[in-house]
């Protein structure tokens, strides 16, 4: 009877971490699968849908300022200062527009993105050569051909570069939407911190990291695919430093 009850114990230790609260838990994400799955697939469906209008607003945004430069200070200004408010103080001003709903945590979400993205468009379109643009009216380019096949072709560096950063910043940023029951993760994540289950708050935590780093080396891959000619430019610059390198006495 000893022998038995002794032998139980550490299966019981093992299978038993919901009772213990402990940290790191496979049984809770065995028996809470279903809820991770559902909150991933918020928290993605949340973080793609802000990035995209974000996008879609900052680039405009970027082709205003560059245009009239005059506007420049004052459209980098504006989303400067958006992007300096708190999250929790961002969302209290849009509730009582928007109501508890996930309007909130995408307004918000696309209001941040902004500074990164609108900075970053600008950025990559103003380092476009003047000589290149040149050589493109000559050869008949207007000017949307010139923007959508030159300026922005050449800029896809730079603002692929700003895509990831608010992309991955976007992600981080969900969590707070778990104060409104619409916030992907953070909503376990916010949960676990009331309820201080540790197994929810880890978990959630740690999906939204590979969630991040996932996202980042996709983008990561898409422009690379889209912008040969930037990695067979650094490849070159390569060859030519260790020949530089070899031919040193």
């Amino acid at each position: 009877m000893v022998l038995a009850s002794a032998s139980a114990r550490p299966l019981a230790a093992s299978g038993n971490c919901l009772v213990t609260n402990e940290w790191v838990c496979p049984e809770y994400v065995r028996s809470r699968k279903q809820e991770l799955i559902d909150a991933t697939v918020q928290h993605l469906q949340l973080s793609s849908v802000s990035v995209l209008i974000g996008l879609l607003l900052a680039f405009p945004l970027a082709l205003v300022a560059r245009r009239w430069r005059a506007s420049a200070g004052p459209v980098l200004g504006v989303t400067t200062i958006l992007y300096t408010i708190p999250s929790l103080a961002m969302f209290s001003i849009l509730v009582p527009f928007l109501g508890l709903a996930a309007s909130v945590t995408v307004t918000g979400l696309v209001l941040y993105s902004l500074t990164i993205l609108v900075r970053n468009i600008l950025a990559g379109l103003q380092g476009v050569p003047e000589d290149v643009r040149e050589a493109a009216r000559g050869m008949g380019y207007g000017p949307l051909r010139l923007l959508l096949g030159v300026e922005v072709r050449l800029a896809l560096p730079t603002i692929f570069a700003g895509l990831r950063i608010a992309t991955v910043s976007t992600i981080s940023l969900v969590t707070i939407g778990g104060i409104i029951d619409h916030g992907g993760l953070g909503n376990l994540i916010y949960e676990g911190n009331q309820s201080l289950f540790k197994a929810e708050v880890l978990t959630a935590s740690v999906l939204c990291v590979v969630i991040a780093i996932t996202a980042d080396l996709l983008l990561l891959g898409v422009q690379r695919l889209l912008t040969p000619w930037a990695n067979a430019g650094k490849q070159s610059r390569f060859r030519r430093r260790a020949t530089t390198v070899e031919a040193m006495p």
